[in-house]
């Protein structure tokens, strides 16, 4: 009997571990994105030959 309860919360334990392993890797794929996002956006600011040039990302 012991061994039946124990291999189902061994089992339980591997679930919780794949459920929070994808959790983990949704979150970090979440922060990259939010991440490219902030650094592709603002403003880019030029002195070239034609003078000063500022232009929105």
């Amino acid at each position: 009997m012991f061994a039946a309860l124990f291999r189902i919360t061994a089992m339980s334990r591997n679930t919780l571990a794949i459920v929070l392993a994808i959790f983990v890797v949704g979150a970090a794929i979440l922060g990259y994105m939010v991440y490219q996002d902030r650094q592709t956006s603002g403003v880019e600011i030029k002195i070239g030959e034609n003078g000063l040039s500022i232009q929105e990302k």
